[in-house]
């Protein structure tokens, strides 16, 4: 969950990196790269002009996203672009203030970031990528049609997970599914959890939550051993062992999201901007072996 500043200052701090960053970071680090091409090609050059795009991760902590947030503020910089739901919130609680634009944001109204997705009002605006779920259940059961019961694993104090499981329950229940849910809080609770689904399910579902996507692994590995279908609500979960998904491309979301922070550089306020909404039609789809039919219904711009 990381968040880009911009500011003015002359020796911009480097960035934290992990040699084999997880899929979430992938996914943040692929939305920092289309914000900064989109910043460049509207006039906005790393290093020229004084102007300079300063990069910390908090490596999926919301309390280390909170502390980045609160030194951006110390620090005076001049916007801050929040990457994932818990640095978005951690931006909000810090400043009214400095002009924000979110992205990588499942819900903003749930995680009360804004109080209306039109003309939000303050100091924030942003990019919305909520998981196109119907569609992950639809691949469910095109790949394995016998689940009756999906289980999923999340952390119950990630506010986009929330969010994203209540939709899930949602949409499954017209197709005959039942949701087991199985929460970890961190993720050394990532593999009991996926334990805890064993012999209760069909398959098991992980949502775009940053604590359990982070330890993907342990739950693979459970699954595998148990001979249960695992899925993801990412594209980069499978090559980590999920068996398929339908997500986003997430370097056009950061291009989308450079655009709106190119306009509020240029003198407009972030209140006046409407949150977007990212095309729910306009997903990719990942698969390990041979795509289902459905793959070739979704391009890959978001």
């Amino acid at each position: 969950m990381p968040s880009p500043g911009l500011s003015r200052r002359r020796s911009p701090p480097r960035s934290p990196w992990r040699s084999r960053p997880s899929s979430s970071i992938r996914r943040s680090n692929a939305a920092r790269d289309g914000i900064k091409e989109a910043l460049e090609a509207a006039g906005f050059k790393d290093g020229a002009n004084g102007f300079h795009f300063v990069f910390e991760t908090a490596q999926g902590k919301p309390e280390i996203a909170a502390q980045i947030a609160k030194k951006y503020v110390g620090d005076g910089v001049t916007i801050i672009v929040p990457i994932s739901t818990p640095s978005a919130q951690g931006a909000v609680a810090a400043t009214k203030d400095i002009p924000i634009v979110f992205t990588a944001v499942t819900d903003p109204l749930a995680a009360q970031l804004v109080a209306s997705l039109k003309k939000p009002g303050g100091n924030v605006t942003g990019i919305s990528d909520m998981s196109p779920v119907a569609e992950h259940i639809a691949l469910i059961k095109e790949i394995t049609p016998n689940v009756k019961n999906l289980g999923v694993i999340y952390n119950p104090g990630e506010t986009n997970s929330v969010v994203l499981v209540a939709r899930l329950k949602e949409v499954a229940a017209p197709a005959g599914i039942t949701v087991v849910e199985s929460p970890a809080t961190k993720s050394g609770e990532v593999k009991q959890a996926a334990l805890a689904l064993v012999g209760k399910v069909d398959a098991i579902y992980i949502p775009t939550d940053n604590t359990v996507v982070s330890a993907l692994e342990a739950a693979v590995s459970v699954a595998e051993e148990n001979k249960i279908p695992l899925y993801a609500g990412d594209t980069d979960s499978v090559p980590r062992g999920a068996i398929a998904t339908i997500g986003f491309n997430y370097h056009d979301i950061g291009v989308d999201t450079g655009k709106v922070v190119a306009r509020v550089l240029k003198g407009e306020k972030p209140g006046d901007i409407d949150v977007g909404v990212c095309d729910r039609n306009r997903p990719r789809s990942s698969t390990r072996g041979r795509p289902p039919r459905s793959a070739s219904r979704f391009p890959t711009r978001c």
